[in-house]
């Protein structure tokens, strides 16, 4: 499970140092190999392969005639990128994803159970604010408990 919220910088190529504490693992579980798509929050997600190739099987048995699947297929599937970490532990994001989410020098790596959260890093820090003024609907999180 990833989880916790690291800042990083990405270098003038593009790209971020994965933290330690997740280098192991990703090596052991995926031999580095990711996968990076779009988010339809502006943000970059993060998988490691046989994740991803889970959540695509499923994404893709969906039923193609309806417009959110084939919007949600689109965006996840048709932007998806094959990653892997180098002999340093740093991953290349590609110019196109880094241009949609808005990234340039820093960004805010979220561990979110199977997969991360890319976000730049003003970004997130402006989102963190917008959640916690928003508050939360206790009535939508009845079955959870903290």
């Amino acid at each position: 499970m990833f989880r916790g919220v690291s800042q990083l910088n990405l270098d003038a190529k593009g790209r971020l140092a994965m933290p330690a504490r997740y280098r192991d693992e990703l090596v052991a579980s995926c031999d580095g190999q990711l996968v990076v798509t779009v988010h339809p929050d502006r943000c970059l997600l993060m998988y490691p392969r046989p994740e991803w190739e889970r959540v695509e099987q499923n994404l893709m048995s969906r039923p193609n005639l309806k417009p959110a699947v084939v919007r949600l297929q689109r965006l996840l599937v048709g932007h998806a990128s094959d990653c892997e970490l180098d002999g340093n532990g740093r991953l290349l994001l590609p110019q196109p994803l880094r241009k949609f989410a808005g990234m340039d020098k820093q960004v805010a790596l979220l561990g979110q159970g199977k997969k991360f959260e890319i976000w730049d890093q003003a970004t997130w820090d402006q989102r963190c604010e917008e959640m916690f003024d928003e508050g939360i609907d206790a009535n939508e999180l009845e079955s959870i408990s903290l």
